[in-house]
């Protein structure tokens, strides 16, 4: 019998800001999030996925759990549906100069609960 690779279970909580204006609009396009981006994302190790935004400045809180976040990340960018989804999640962000993707502001975590 073989033994399982021990599965780790990396927490990561992260910022983005949005254009205050555009709070709605970037709402109204996660209503319909492509199949092939959640597909994409599920293949790269992105498991328990959440987004939370403050509505009146446009503050984005993400949450997930993955076994290697950097790797995750990477695997990401290697996919064609990434690229489109962040080109045109672009235009909601403060900062267009890169991916939104690339202008996460990972936290520190210091304390959990479980």
């Amino acid at each position: 019998m073989k033994a399982m690779a021990a599965m780790t279970n990396q927490r990561v909580c992260f910022l983005l800001q949005l254009k205050p204006d555009r709070v709605q609009d970037y709402l109204q396009a996660h209503q319909h999030v492509w199949t092939d981006m959640l597909d994409a994302l599920t293949a790269a190790g992105w498991r328990n996925y959440s987004l939370f935004v403050r509505e009146d400045d446009g503050l984005v809180v993400g949450y997930l759990e993955t076994d290697d976040f950097a790797a995750a990340q990477q695997r990401m960018a290697q996919t064609e549906v990434n690229a489109r989804w962040q080109a045109g999640m672009a235009e909601y962000f403060v900062s267009e100069a890169a991916n939104p993707d690339e202008q996460m502001q990972t936290l520190l975590e210091y304390f959990h609960l479980e």
